[in-house]
């Protein structure tokens, strides 16, 4: 399974995905979920995958292969607004789709690949979408300033209470660690290592991008630090009244 999450802000915008993927029980492996096109002054488009790997990894070479292609014809660099650059992304999701869904369908399984995108093109402001299998999108906004996909459930509630699009990118950036902490101690088939990147508004080029790799000391310090205070409030709360 997966967890991927961004979050677009006043300031920026912050993304986050795990790295495990299984098929059964006792078949887990890592694989990056987060792919990366950069033109530093240009664009930042930042793509994070859920669902069936090899659906999500055709995408991602088909969208490589097309932005590579030297012959012209639209694609992720020359696209001029980061709808456009959705409008792509939908194509591509609808070509993998016809020609892998009837084999798919034929060995019971659907064809699931769905994306978080997000980033800026110059010229307008940074904008952030979810993808669906599809291929049809919707967007974020100021009222509904983050998106997820995959394992959402058990980050969710944190993001809800903390994140408003005025909140920092380094508090942003805290909080989107925590909901990772939550569904990994949740869900099992969620795990490390955490890629993660906060981007700053208009700067059109990526500054700040880390992965959390198992026992790593920074996260492990912020996990246990976010346990002792939940426990900490939950003993402050008022007694019930009977």
């Amino acid at each position: 399974m997966t967890y991927c999450v961004a979050v677009l802000l006043q300031a920026g915008m912050v993304f986050g995905s795990d790295s495990r993927t299984n098929a059964g029980l006792d078949n887990f492996a890592t694989f990056c979920k987060m792919t990366v096109f950069e033109r530093s002054g240009d664009r930042v488009l930042v793509l994070l995958s859920s669902g069936s790997l090899a659906g999500t990894q055709a995408v991602i070479s088909l969208l490589r292969q097309r932005a590579d292609d030297s012959n012209g014809g639209e694609n992720l660099w020359t696209a001029r607004t980061m709808f456009d650059v959705m409008v792509l992304v939908s194509d591509v999701v609808r070509k993998v789709q016809q020609r892998d869904a009837a084999y798919l369908e034929a060995s019971g399984n659907g064809f699931n690949a769905s994306f978080l995108v997000g980033g800026q093109i110059r010229g307008e402001a940074p904008r952030l979408f979810r993808m669906y299998a599809e291929g049809n999108f919707i967007e974020a906004s100021a009222d509904t300033p983050f998106l997820q996909t995959g394992e959402a459930k058990y980050g969710k509630p944190i993001i809800d209470r903390v994140i408003h699009a005025d909140t920092s990118l380094a508090e942003a950036t805290k909080c989107v660690l925590v909901s990772f902490d939550s569904t990994m101690r949740s869900n099992l088939s969620v795990g490390m290592p955490i890629d993660l990147i906060a981007y700053e508004r208009d700067s059109l080029t990526i500054t700040h991008r880390r992965r959390f790799g198992e026992g790593d000391a920074e996260f492990a310090e912020l996990s246990s630090a976010w346990g002792v205070g939940v426990r900490q409030v939950f003993r402050d709360l008022p007694d019930v009244h009977w």
